[in-house]
């Protein structure tokens, strides 16, 4: 499915999950995710990471709703519960199927994206590792004068950016080394195409999505 169509049905899904109280609903669509997930070969340490990250808000939210609310609503605290984890389910679909590469082409392709925007996210994302790597070469470097700088020194960070900033330099002079102009019409050497099927997929998930929310107790 075309990554920005995938990125549209997770913020449809989410915003009706949002204002539908349907426990079958929650769970149904949870099974559904990790199905998928299971379906392309996520590894069982990542579904179980996705299983304890959510753990503790979404207690959080049950325990709030069924011993410290007026009502106390056991249902709607069992709602609010795997609410939590249809989010999580449901983003995690989307995030560990699709590359930035491709959710960028098609933004940028398929939605009118300003190639600004879409190749300049796209090189932020790319240099995240080069970052913490940075992060890590310049507490070395503290140590070694024996200056101590920790995770919380606003001295660290303050270099990283330093560093950030000359990167980005290097990025939009080799952009434009390499025939990168603002503005300007391009051509595309890999082709992102929303077809019928994809529209299939969009719509017939989101009509499937309503019998359980409207029918099922």
């Amino acid at each position: 499915m075309n990554a920005s169509m995938k990125l549209l049905l997770v913020l449809l899904i989410s915003l009706e999950v949002s204002f539908t109280h349907s426990l079958s609903a929650n769970l149904l669509l949870i099974s559904a995710s990790l199905i998928y997930l299971l379906i392309h070969r996520t590894s069982l340490k990542a579904i179980m990471f996705l299983a304890l990250v959510p753990f503790l808000p979404a207690l959080g939210l049950f325990v709030t709703i069924y011993y410290f609310s007026p009502g106390q609503d056991l249902h709607f605290a069992w709602v609010l519960f795997t609410r939590m984890y249809v989010y999580v389910t449901v983003g995690a679909s989307f995030t560990l199927t699709s590359t930035p590469l491709e959710l960028a082409l098609s933004l940028e392709q398929n939605w009118h994206l300003p190639s600004k925007f879409a190749y300049g996210t796209l090189a932020a994302f790319n240099m995240l590792p080069k970052i913490k790597s940075a992060i890590v070469t310049i507490r070395t470097a503290g140590l070694m004068r024996g200056v101590v700088l920790s995770w919380w020194s606003p001295q660290l960070y303050f270099k990283a950016i330093l560093v950030a900033l000359n990167w980005s330099e290097n990025l939009a002079q080799a952009m434009i080394s390499h025939g990168f102009v603002e503005d300007q019409p391009r051509t595309f050497y890999r082709q992102i195409k929303v077809t019928g099927l994809d529209y299939g997929f969009l719509l017939g998930i989101l009509v499937m999505i309503q019998l359980p929310i409207w029918l099922l107790p």
